[in-house]
């Protein structure tokens, strides 16, 4: 079977020379939160002049309704793909999690499958979709990857203002809170407890060198291994996929420029930013329970500034009024 099958493209194909500036995208959009992907694309494409490219990644029974919502929207001029996902390829990888099971959602786990996805691009940006963009997103396109790494991450060690949020509400900041050391396939890594963590939501990725890597077959056997021996804490950290790129890509990957992934913003219904600290910041990522379109959450203004209503109105925003 295939594990992406490209249901559609809205684009006119153009010379060479054009496809070479093209900026790969590639958000999920999930059942139940498609606003979210729609607020992501629309922050996007509204912050820059650069020629992006998005690949809009979803289930079979989704991408009807995520076509219709471009389509019948201010996005429609966006040059998109849409793409099935088949959650086929993770039969056996994933152990069931009663705690979070959204963090089970198939479409995790399609940042594992990148290369599979994106053929003809060397360089591609990943973003989960509970973010918005505020900068020009080929500022984040341009960050320089090292020799021999195939992604760029932020460290979860890297802004003294995330430190405090993260201090207040107990975050997970090291590989501690996302591997069980107790277990000695953990302790054989070698890798200190206390290393700083990765927050894998944001990724600009260089597609020759993951395949060189076979980062993917890496990641696999990891998942494979958690379902035998269950290696992760996912029940304190964030979850089942973050733990794998942890252990894959340990000293092995660039760094993001802090302000293009400030984040934590849904971890807490009253743990607030500075509002001028967030008009400086580039990008905006709300992990955590508490997403700007549900109720509560915090910052929601910034995130609905850039939300398009549901034209089917089957997606709702939950506010203390609705």
């Amino acid at each position: 079977y295939k594990i992406f099958h490209y249901s559609f493209l809205a684009f006119d194909l153009e010379s060479p020379e054009e496809m070479e500036e093209e900026i790969p995208v590639v958000i999920c959009a999930a059942a139940g939160r498609m606003g979210a992907a729609i607020a992501a694309i629309s922050s996007i494409h509204s912050n820059t002049e650069a020629n992006v490219l998005f690949y809009i990644v979803g289930l079979k029974t989704t991408i009807p309704h995520i076509r219709k919502w471009i389509e019948n929207s201010k996005l429609k001029e966006i040059k998109f793909k849409v793409v099935e996902f088949n959650p086929m390829v993770l039969k056996g990888k994933i152990r069931q999690d009663a705690s979070r099971p959204e963090l089970l959602q198939p479409l995790n786990f399609v940042r594992f499958y990148l290369p599979l996805l994106i053929q003809k691009h060397e360089k591609v940006i990943y973003l989960d979709d509970d973010i918005i963009v505020q900068g020009d997103i080929q500022e984040l396109y341009d960050t320089k990857l090292a020799p021999g790494h195939a992604a760029a991450f932020s460290d979860d060690c890297d802004l003294p203002s995330t430190h405090e949020m993260v201090r207040s509400v107990g975050m997970q900041n090291t590989y501690m809170g996302f591997l069980d050391y107790r277990k000695q396939a953990i302790r054989d890594l070698g890798i200190s407890p206390s290393t700083c963590s990765f927050n894998p939501g944001v990724i600009v990725a260089n597609m020759t060198e993951w395949k060189h890597q076979r980062i993917t077959k890496q990641l696999e056997k990891w998942m494979q291994r958690n379902v035998e021996e269950n290696l992760y804490s996912s029940t304190l950290g964030g979850g089942v996929a973050t733990s794998p790129m942890l252990i894959v890509f340990h000293g092995k990957y660039s760094t993001i420029n802090p302000m293009w992934h400030i984040r934590h913003l849904g971890w807490s219904p009253d743990s607030r930013y500075s509002e001028h600290f967030l008009q400086e910041a580039k990008l905006l990522h709300w992990n955590g329970r508490y997403k700007p379109w549900d109720y509560p959450s915090v910052h929601t203004d910034l995130w609905e500034t850039w939300f398009i209503p549901d034209p089917s109105g089957k997606f709702k925003l939950t506010r203390p009024d609705s």
